[in-house]
């Protein structure tokens, strides 16, 4: 984790576990370990069915369990570019953005993308190919376009954007992504 506001989402959550199923995630990651089952989806299939954790806490669970929430941020970064090094500049500079939107802005990189949290995710990068990052942006209600295409609906984004190199992440981006943080 990379700072203060994703520290205090995370012992947030931590205490929500708790307080939900009157056990602890440390416990509940031991659950996952115990269980044999090495794919994080099929992880949180079965704390969600068989002890009805939420899909947010299960990740969660399955993140700490694996041990990826101990990973640096390089570590992290390095596991989602790897094939796709050319792309990483692209994503420093959206992730700067973002990061100059507020003080509140919690940039958390995973193994496959990059969430940008305040309250709530309002947006992840996410290097798609080895040529295009596409940049998913939380603007429910807004309709999509020839670049903002929106998403089918239960996605983790909205709208999705197609990027392929710094020139197209210009100002009319810049500014969905700062509406969908303002909305967050």
């Amino acid at each position: 984790m990379n700072n203060e506001a994703t520290e205090k989402y995370l012992e947030t959550a931590k205490k929500n576990v708790l307080a939900k199923t009157g056990k602890t995630v440390e416990h509940w990651a031991e659950v996952v370990k115990a269980s044999g089952i090495e794919k994080v989806g099929q992880q949180v299939a079965m704390l969600k069915e068989k002890h009805g954790i939420t899909h947010g806490y299960a990740q969660m669970i399955c993140q700490i369990a694996s041990g990826r929430l101990n990973a640096s941020v390089d570590e992290l970064l390095e596991m989602q570019f790897k094939g796709k090094e050319s792309l990483r500049p692209l994503h420093d500079a959206i992730a700067a953005y973002a990061g100059k939107l507020g003080k509140d802005v919690g940039i958390d990189p995973g193994k496959t993308a990059t969430s940008l949290r305040r309250s709530k995710k309002f947006a992840a990068i996410v290097p798609a190919s080895k040529t295009r990052i596409d940049l998913g942006i939380n603007l429910k209600g807004m309709p999509g376009n020839n670049r903002l295409a929106e998403e089918k609906p239960g996605a983790m984004c909205t709208h999705k954007v197609r990027l392929e190199s710094a020139a197209d992440f210009d100002a009319e981006v810049k500014a969905w992504l700062k509406e969908a943080y303002e909305k967050a």
